[in-house]
């Protein structure tokens, strides 16, 4: 039986608390199961903006994506979550990923660790969590055959990218097969999460590729419309790419930022 779907929408950035509190309202209304924040200095900081969320909605849950690992201690952020979890009477899942803004790290005064040090410490972070917050879902996001090996096997919520590791002509297919063989027999019970970049705003069947193209600078126009992460067409198209998703690959998580809202709802009201 296929798994039902879920939709995140994840805000990095607002004006007001009144703006907040009217986006944030209107997400729940519309029929999104998750809004996350991601984690960059210069954007809202993940557990105060969460924790307004909870106090001003009753069904959305609440979640970041992602928390950068290298940013924490374990137990500090432990103890943030679990007053997060309280106050949303449960409503918390934990994102998290290994950071890979240097800039990041030297305006925190940080160092910045190689990449298989951020990759082991999130391995430690996530031992740490799953320990101590058993019954809370953990989202890793990531590309890399190591931290899919880690989400694989430690995480209950896989986030996928769809960018290309090996020359494959499928580079989602190719990640969600490596998934499968890491994970063995716990692969049913996971849930696999794509982020979509790119939506068409209310009316239009073109989106706006400009953050796309940040993460594929390489590509052609044509390139990046072809892209898992990049939705065009009507709502009813949109609709029907992400049930072949879930036909073809099994991807039932959805996640597409705060300014797509208004016309992703439309996406979602076809689905359900």
């Amino acid at each position: 039986m296929a798994k039902d779907f879920r939709f995140g929408m994840s805000m990095r950035f607002f004006k007001s608390r009144a703006r907040f509190e009217e986006k944030v309202k209107r997400a729940e209304d519309v029929g999104f199961d998750l809004l996350c924040v991601p984690d960059h200095l210069g954007a809202v900081a993940p557990i105060p903006a969460l924790t307004a969320v909870a106090m001003v909605t009753t069904k959305i849950r609440v979640s970041m994506y992602v928390l950068n690992a290298a940013f924490y201690k374990p137990a500090l952020l432990s103890r943030d979550l679990e007053a997060l979890d309280k106050l949303s009477d449960g409503r918390l899942e934990i994102g998290l990923g290994t950071g890979y803004v240097r800039e990041e790290f030297e305006a925190a005064e940080l160092p910045y660790p190689s990449a298989g040090a951020r990759v082991d410490y999130l391995e430690h972070m996530t031992t740490y969590l799953k320990e101590h917050h058993p019954t809370t879902p953990i989202l890793i996001a990531g590309n890399g055959d190591r931290v899919l090996t880690i989400a694989a096997q430690r995480a209950d919520i896989i986030g996928l990218t769809g960018s290309k590791v090996r020359p494959v002509e499928d580079p989602l297919a190719e990640r969600i097969e490596f998934v499968r063989n890491a994970a063995g027999d716990r692969f049913d019970s996971l849930e696999l999460n794509l982020a979509i970049t790119a939506v068409p705003a209310g009316g239009e069947s073109m989106p706006d590729l400009s953050m796309t193209r940040r993460y594929a600078s390489d590509l052609s126009e044509e390139e990046l419309l072809s892209l898992p992460s990049v939705l065009s067409g009507t709502p009813r198209e949109m609709a029907d790419k992400l049930s072949a998703f879930r036909e073809k690959y099994g991807v039932t998580s959805f996640t597409v930022q705060d300014n797509h809202i208004e016309s992703f709802a439309k996406v979602i009201a076809e689905l359900r």
